[in-house]
């Protein structure tokens, strides 16, 4: 079965055209070598994934016939993920909560008048 197609099936990415897409920017290895969408992958091969900035190990146990439930999906797959991967992950979203959500678009002129008040008060304060 072709990489792009099982990480599909097993439900890594939403579309197929999507783990394409991974695959041909170098973010998928098999056995730690780059792969192109069309590799195909067996029983006892170790995928690695960058996905989310999460390094994901997964390893094959089994090929599926088709897209699979979320509850069947470990039928097919062995998750080796290092716990301290999805810790990252938490810790650079508690660090972007200080400035601007995600989607709120560039600074408005209030907000950069905030900024600079701000930083007129550091100022003055030394």
């Amino acid at each position: 079965m072709r990489v792009d197609k099982y990480l599909w099936a097993t439900r890594y990415f939403k579309t197929r055209s999507k783990a394409t897409d991974a695959s041909k920017k170098g973010r998928i290895r098999v056995n730690d070598a780059i792969v192109k969408p069309a590799r195909d992958v067996y029983p006892g091969d170790l995928i690695k994934l960058r996905k989310d900035q999460i390094d994901y190990v997964i390893e094959v146990i089994d090929l599926p016939p088709s897209r699979v439930g979320n509850k069947l999906v470990d039928l097919y797959r062995v998750d080796r993920t290092p716990k301290e991967n999805f810790e990252a992950r938490k810790m650079i979203e508690l660090n972007q909560d200080y400035y601007r959500r995600k989607g709120e678009g560039r600074p408005t002129k209030k907000d950069r008048r905030d900024l600079s008040d701000l930083l007129r008060q550091q100022d003055e304060e030394e």
